[in-house]
């Protein structure tokens, strides 16, 4: 076959099928006797399939009818290497979860891409490994207009799949598939993690051993039966499909009760997998009916093509992904977004309180960038620093929480998810219209006036207090601790004489994880009962009372998600840096406060000796590191929400114009408040309003 293409152009179809299947008939002579069908896939496969609407066969159809030696050859070969091929585990396990640990899952995923799983030869899904061996021919073999596989599919004479039910027939795999995934829900379904999701269901016989019940007395039907399929009109397959319906809907309960129980990532495969094989089921079920005689034909090439798509998108990484951590971002941007309702300010009374909080906050960060320049003259080790910075940062950041002050840049990942929630809670009306999205521009206003004033109670107080504890230590100590480090101190706050802009990004991301882990802990802690635990601990209640239990039970479904977000966030920021010295690379982190903080250590450092440029690009620096800060930290967050429920970013196309209408009508209420509290009600609905519905 090589030496038959060598030096010649690219083969046509007419030419291939004639070398394989004339009267040579060399097909049989082949040492690898998918050859001929790999080739053909090959010709017909498109180069560029996205923009690929419709693949025509219409030259492989004109060929074998103008052909009757080749069409009869071609359809004894396909015939001879389809023959008795089991595809069962294709139907049952193809494109649908196979591990509920997540990691694993993906690694295993991404393994397989690079280096395929090769199942036994007498199977189909090794012709299916061999022939449609890339990801996207799913795609384009579904291009193919149903009228020409039809035509193809009289031409090549294949029998009805509905022809027999012996063991190595097609409707006995698709049957012995269904019984598979049918004993597989029905056993996920009972476990103790998935039932306790559905207290609802105690009661109640399980839908699933009733809807195994059910399809196992049609399948002996249909096996016993001369015609070996069932009717639409049918009253089992009717009490099939209202059973299916139950099963659907105790998975769909369990999802929503989610937001009340909480859900751990393992639950959530759980349920995913659930999900996931009563789709297939429902796809199966659909093959056993036959209206028409035409049905039987449609259903043979519906069968095919969905093996062909199912083997196809077995290691899909990306889909698995996403559908296996939407709910769990959901239920985390959930608690950021109730979270992120505590930093968005109305009233005057507000926002004043929102800039005395962030004064609190500048204070500790103030005396945070003292103890950093102490800690770095310490003489230890790329860890001991990185361990160091840590803790100085994460017992800061717990300080400025347990306090009840702000720190600015931490509010971006919470109210970017209370703005979605307000998406999603029907404040928007859904249109084309900006004016629609009006209420949606006013929550917006107020978002950003309340990061506004946070950073400037951060920036002001953490200027004057670093001042004032550098001048202090040198006043008794008689040591000036910045007079060696002050040179970089500026340097670093520079967007042109350093990589600040970059520093800043990274601090940006390691708030956005820090509103994850929050959500994350505090779901995860639901989900396990801790509140619950807690409250009802014997030990405690014996030792400690039942009230100052409940109090401590109170206090740490309150506290410990913030305590454990912040600590994180003082680690990420603490060890970039040593991090980047280990790997050789320039690593770091910016934010716009610790920037106020050092730029006020740098002026002390260096006696106030600075130019004016370099004093110029310090100051416009910490503005910029804190726009990058917010900018990052806010989008990503954002991105996160959106995803979450699942509303389309196009969105952001009639949210960006109104909130541009209203800049432009009233742009003061970006930087104060200025809304009556009656122009606010709508907004004040949807932050009084209960938890949104899940799509």
């Amino acid at each position: 076959m090589k030496a038959f293409f060598k030096g010649t152009p690219k083969p046509t179809i007419a030419g291939l099928l004639t070398e394989f299947f004339g009267e040579a008939q060399s097909w049989r002579e082949t040492n690898d006797t998918l050859e001929p069908l790999v080739e053909l896939i090959r010709l017909v496969r498109p180069l560029k399939i996205k923009n690929v609407q419709r693949v025509d066969l219409e030259e492989i159809i004109t060929f074998l009818k103008e052909n009757f030696s080749c069409r009869k050859q071609f359809s004894i070969y396909l015939k001879d290497i389809l023959k008795d091929r089991k595809f069962n585990k294709i139907l049952a396990d193809a494109a649908i979860l196979q591990d509920v640990d997540f990691i694993f899952e993906v690694q295993k995923r991404i393994f397989a891409r690079f280096l395929p799983y090769q199942p036994q030869k007498d199977t189909l899904e090794y012709i299916l490994n061999q022939v449609f061996y890339l990801a996207n021919d799913g795609i384009w073999i579904n291009k193919i207009p149903l009228s020409q596989l039809e035509e193809l599919y009289d031409l090549l004479k294949f029998k009805s799949i509905y022809d027999s039910t012996e063991p190595t027939s097609v409707l006995s795999e698709l049957l012995t598939a269904m019984h598979l995934l049918t004993q597989r829900i029905s056993g996920r379904a009972m476990e103790t993690d998935v039932i306790k999701m559905v207290p609802e269901f105690d009661d109640l016989e399980s839908p699933f051993s009733a809807f195994e019940k059910e399809l196992f007395l049609i399948e002996e039907r249909i096996r016993s039966s001369d015609r070996h399929y069932i009717v639409s009109d049918d009253l089992s397959y009717a009490q099939l499909l209202v059973l299916h319906k139950q099963c659907e809907g105790f998975v769909e309960k369990a999802f929503h009760n989610s937001s009340k129980y909480g859900i751990s990532l393992r639950v959530n495969q759980n349920l995913l997998k659930i999900r996931q094989q009563l789709e297939r089921l429902k796809f199966l079920i659909s093959l056993l009916i036959v209206d028409k005689e035409k049905d039987k034909k449609n259903n043979g090439i519906i069968l095919a093509l969905r093996l062909i798509k199912f083997n196809c998108y077995k290691n899909n990484v990306r889909k698995f992904v996403s559908e296996s951590t939407q709910l769990i971002s959901y239920e985390i941007t959930q608690h950021t977004a109730k979270t992120g309702e505590h930093y968005i300010t109305d009233s005057r009374g507000e926002y004043f309180k929102m800039f005395r909080t962030a004064l609190g906050g500048g204070f500790i960060v103030g005396i945070l960038c003292i103890i950093k320049v102490l800690l770095s003259k310490a003489d230890t080790s790329f860890f001991g620093h990185a361990f160091l910075y840590s803790m100085n940062y994460a017992i800061g950041f717990i300080a400025i929480y347990l306090l009840g002050f702000t720190l600015a840049t931490k509010q971006p990942a919470m109210t970017a998810s209370a703005l979605i929630k307000a998406l999603e809670e029907g404040v928007l009306k859904k249109g084309k219209d900006a004016e629609k999205y009006k209420a949606f521009a006013i929550l917006f206003a107020r978002v950003f006036r309340s990061q506004f004033i946070a950073f400037v109670g951060n920036v002001i107080m953490a200027f004057p207090v670093s001042l004032l504890g550098i001048w202090l230590i040198d006043y008794f100590l008689h040591y000036n601790i910045a007079a060696t480090k002050w040179e970089s101190l500026l340097i670093d706050l520079s967007p042109i004489h350093s990589l600040a802009i970059f520093h800043a990004a990274i601090a940006g991301v390691f708030l956005f994880l820090s509103g994850i882990i929050s959500g994350s802990v505090a779901n995860r802690d639901k989900h396990n009962q801790v509140y619950f635990r807690i409250t009802e601990h014997p030990f405690l209640k014996r030792n400690f009372g039942k009230t100052r239990t409940v109090k401590l039970a109170k206090l740490y479904e309150k506290r410990w998600a913030g305590i454990i977000s912040n600590f994180w966030f003082g680690i990420f920021m603490g060890s970039t840096a040593s991090v980047g010295l280990f790997l050789g690379l320039n690593l770091d982190i910016r934010h716009i406060t610790f920037g106020s903080g050092n730029l006020a250590l740098a002026l002390y450092g260096a006696n106030y000796e600075v130019s004016d440029s370099m004093l110029f690009w310090g100051i416009f620096g910490i503005g910029i590191i804190g726009l990058v800060n917010f900018m990052v930290s806010f989008s990503l967050s954002l991105g996160l929400a959106f995803r979450s429920r699942a509303i389309s970013l196009f969105e952001l196309r009639f949210v960006t114009v109104s909130i541009w209408n209203h800049f432009k009508s009233r742009p003061i209420s970006f930087f104060f408040p200025t809304e009556k509290k009656s122009k606010s009600v709508v907004v004040e609905n949807y932050l009084q309003s209960d938890e949104p519905k899940k799509s």
